[in-house]
């Protein structure tokens, strides 16, 4: 994991909306219950960093079942999200938009480096900084590190990291 994070954790206004469920909806193709990103709260296209969140709610599908009596966010799940949000990032500001970005469909092309550090309970949002290490037209990779907000405070400590990969399918 690097030893800094990729955004300044405490310039970031996680209550904020800057991408929601219709701008998200245009750019991924999941539904139903694999979509999992909640909003996009912040994006430095420049940069290369967009910032997206999850709430993690006792009422999630998943919840009941890992673990029962004692729920914790599965790591799979937390891949995808980092995933979605790589793609979205992909699709809104990467590639050729006069192209019909939005219609090509993204794919999974793998995960390195994955590393679960913390437990990631019911009662918080997991706030995802996605960092984009390299895009091309046919495939892309970024860099994750995932931290918590529980009762108002957005902790420091990373509780996943791991580079994600995307295809053109």
């Amino acid at each position: 994991m690097p030893t800094e994070t990729f955004v300044d954790l405490q310039s970031l206004d996680l209550d904020r909306t800057l991408y929601g469920r219709a701008d998200l909806d245009r750019r991924l193709a999941q539904r139903g219950t694999f979509q999992v990103v909640d909003r996009i709260v912040h994006e430095d296209v420049e940069g290369g960093v967009i910032v997206g969140v999850k709430e993690i709610r006792a009422d999630d599908w998943w919840a009941a079942d890992h673990i029962p009596g004692r729920p914790m966010f599965p790591g799979a799940l937390m891949i995808e999200t980092a995933a979605q949000i790589a793609s979205f990032d992909y699709q809104q500001n990467r590639v050729d938009r006069s192209g019909g970005a939005g219609e090509r469909f993204v794919g999974f092309g793998g995960v390195e480096s994955a590393r679960f550090r913390g437990l990631v309970t019911p009662g918080c949002t997991m706030v995802f900084v996605v960092k984009l290490m390299r895009a091309g037209s046919r495939m892309f990779r970024y860099a994750v590190q995932a931290f918590l907000r529980r009762d108002g405070v957005l902790a420091h400590d990373c509780v996943f990291d791991a580079e994600v990969l995307g295809v053109i399918v």
